[in-house]
């Protein structure tokens, strides 16, 4: 018979399942056709997991216990969001499964869990790739508009300047900052579009396909100077000529897929205003008519909270510890912020 203690620990075990399976459920709920299925097929698995506990507990089941912190706050985030974020942490949380350390798991079970954290990473990844440039603008446009005019407001007050002179030198900062931004955001995104477009296979190659001869034919060669081997490379050719000339309508398999990234137009308009509000924060207290070490230590806080949030997001876009890339971005933030104020200081003790 099994001691309280093990009763507890499946007990939990099996509101975590159900808790896991639900926000499986929810995530498939906004989604279609293989992902779906897939999420689906993941809800089914900690179904099985949830039988093996029952099997277990017996008629000590009890009444149904709530899932953990996390697993519960990624239900709620399923339900009103399903987004990749959501995905990133359901990640984390497969892979921190106890199962394997735990003899009243099965192997099977410890080795579901650690597929499930390949699953998930992969549709994360898929959640990554279809992230759009503009939103990448806008969250790292603002954590550089942070950080930056952070700095350069910082840097100047502690020079003991008028607060008019720092007021204008922050919005100035703001003003160039967000220009210069948008327009790499512009330059860079445009040229990207411009060589995804140069790479991809013409129209009327991709028309011409299905007239090819089946025995000798050049399609071979285009998958050769895309790395395949000679016989992998005539294999695939064959194959492909065949499906067309059976199914002329079909779509060819030929063309590349690439990651959607945007008009440059929106990246560069998101980056500006994105980093317009970043570089914002710092310059507030001064508008509000705060001067002297409180504005400096009130700027220096609101940017604070500011970086925490923008590092969080942007860790979670990475698949990485959220909180630690969070602290990350603060002590980034804060260090540069450190120096200029230093700096700030020399200079205005000589006078310059």
């Amino acid at each position: 018979m099994p001691d309280a203690k093990q009763v507890r620990r499946w007990r939990q075990y099996l509101a975590d399942e159900r808790a896991e399976a639900a926000v499986y459920r929810d995530l498939a709920s906004r989604r279609t056709g293989e992902e779906r299925e897939i999420l689906l097929a993941l809800a089914e698995a900690e179904r099985r997991h949830e039988d093996h506990w029952l099997a277990l507990l017996g008629d000590q089941v009890g009444k149904p216990l709530r899932g953990d912190v996390r697993t519960r706050m990624l239900g709620w985030l399923a339900r009103r969001f399903g987004s990749v974020f959501v995905l990133a942490l359901a990640q984390g949380a497969e892979a921190r499964s106890p199962y394997e350390a735990d003899t009243d798991a099965t192997r099977t079970m410890a080795a579901d869990e650690r597929v499930h954290e390949q699953v998930v990473r992969g549709l994360a990844a898929r959640g990554r790739a279809r992230l759009s440039g503009t939103f990448r603008a806008a969250v790292f446009g603002a954590n550089d508009g942070l950080v930056s005019n952070l700095a350069l407001v910082m840097g100047i007050g502690a020079t003991g300047v008028a607060t008019p002179i720092i007021l204008a030198t922050g919005v100035a900062g703001l003003l160039a900052g967000a220009l210069s931004m948008a327009a790499g955001e512009f330059v860079s995104v445009r040229s990207q579009r411009e060589l995804l477009e140069a790479s991809n296979p013409s129209e009327d190659s991709q028309l011409a396909l299905p007239n090819l001869d089946v025995n000798a034919n050049e399609l071979a060669l285009v998958y050769r100077a895309r790395g395949m081997s000679e016989a992998d490379a005539v294999a695939k050719a064959r194959r492909t000529i065949e499906n067309l000339q059976a199914n002329p309508t079909a779509e060819s398999p030929v063309a590349d897929q690439h990651e959607e990234i945007g008009s440059a137009t929106g990246a560069a308009t998101s980056s500006f205003l994105f980093f317009s509000s970043g570089a914002l924060l710092p310059v507030l207290p001064y508008l509000f008519g705060l001067q002297g070490i409180t504005a400096v230590i009130v700027s220096a806080v609101v940017v604070g909270l500011a970086l925490l949030a923008t590092g969080a997001v942007v860790g979670l876009l990475a698949g990485g510890p959220p909180l630690r890339r969070a602290l990350r971005q603060l002590a980034i933030g804060y260090g540069a912020a450190a120096v200029t104020y230093l700096l700030g200081l020399a200079f205005g003790a000589v006078g310059v």
